[in-house]
Protein backbone atom coordinates (compact mmCIF):
# COMPACT_ATOMS: atom_id res chain seq x y z
CA UNK A 1 0.00 0.00 0.00
CA UNK A 2 1.22 3.40 -0.39
CA UNK A 3 0.01 6.90 0.29
CA UNK A 4 0.38 9.81 -2.27
CA UNK A 5 -0.89 13.46 -1.82
CA UNK A 6 -3.08 14.91 -4.53
CA UNK A 7 -3.80 18.41 -4.66
CA UNK A 8 -7.67 19.56 -5.69
CA UNK A 9 -8.35 22.25 -7.65
CA UNK A 10 -11.13 23.87 -8.65
CA UNK A 11 -12.43 23.63 -12.67
CA UNK A 12 -13.49 26.93 -14.16
CA UNK A 13 -16.40 25.04 -16.05
CA UNK A 14 -17.41 23.56 -13.00
CA UNK A 15 -16.53 20.20 -10.67
CA UNK A 16 -12.72 19.79 -10.00
CA UNK A 17 -9.55 18.13 -11.44
CA UNK A 18 -7.22 16.91 -9.37
CA UNK A 19 -2.93 15.64 -9.56
CA UNK A 20 -0.74 13.90 -7.82
CA UNK A 21 2.66 16.05 -7.71
CA UNK A 22 4.66 13.02 -7.01
CA UNK A 23 3.50 11.33 -10.08
CA UNK A 24 4.11 13.81 -13.13
CA UNK A 25 1.66 13.33 -15.74
CA UNK A 26 -0.99 11.75 -13.18
CA UNK A 27 -4.31 14.31 -12.83
CA UNK A 28 -8.09 13.36 -13.27
CA UNK A 29 -11.11 15.06 -12.60
CA UNK A 30 -15.02 15.11 -11.24
CA UNK A 31 -17.91 16.59 -10.84
CA UNK A 32 -17.98 16.42 -7.39
CA UNK A 33 -14.22 16.72 -4.47
CA UNK A 34 -15.36 13.19 -3.50
CA UNK A 35 -16.02 12.16 -7.51
CA UNK A 36 -12.34 13.43 -8.11
CA UNK A 37 -10.36 11.75 -5.21
CA UNK A 38 -12.10 8.44 -6.42
CA UNK A 39 -11.02 9.36 -10.05
CA UNK A 40 -7.87 10.55 -9.08
CA UNK A 41 -7.38 7.12 -6.59
CA UNK A 42 -7.77 4.90 -10.26
CA UNK A 43 -5.87 7.20 -12.37
CA UNK A 44 -2.86 6.90 -9.83
CA UNK A 45 -3.49 2.97 -9.36
CA UNK A 46 -3.40 2.98 -13.64
CA UNK A 47 -0.29 5.29 -13.74
CA UNK A 48 1.92 2.87 -11.34
CA UNK A 49 0.80 -0.52 -13.14
CA UNK A 50 1.76 1.25 -16.03
CA UNK A 51 5.30 2.50 -14.45
CA UNK A 52 5.53 -1.20 -13.26
CA UNK A 53 4.83 -2.92 -16.66
CA UNK A 54 7.63 -0.45 -18.45
CA UNK A 55 10.27 -1.64 -15.30
CA UNK A 56 10.94 1.29 -13.54
CA UNK A 57 10.73 1.86 -9.85
CA UNK A 58 7.95 2.90 -8.19
CA UNK A 59 7.56 6.98 -7.18
CA UNK A 60 7.81 7.19 -3.78
CA UNK A 61 6.87 10.81 -2.40
CA UNK A 62 9.15 12.70 -0.71
CA UNK A 63 9.99 16.34 -0.07
CA UNK A 64 6.50 17.50 -0.71
CA UNK A 65 5.91 20.12 1.82
CA UNK A 66 2.35 21.76 1.50
CA UNK A 67 1.83 24.77 3.18
CA UNK A 68 0.02 28.22 3.27
CA UNK A 69 1.71 31.81 3.43
CA UNK A 70 -0.34 34.88 3.98
CA UNK A 71 0.74 37.80 1.77
CA UNK A 72 -0.45 41.56 1.79
CA UNK A 73 -3.40 42.55 -0.61
CA UNK A 74 -2.84 46.32 -1.53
Amino acid sequence: MRRYTVVVHPAEEGGYWVDAPALPGCYSQGETVEEALESIREAIEAHLEVIREEGKPIPEEGGLVVQQVEVAVA
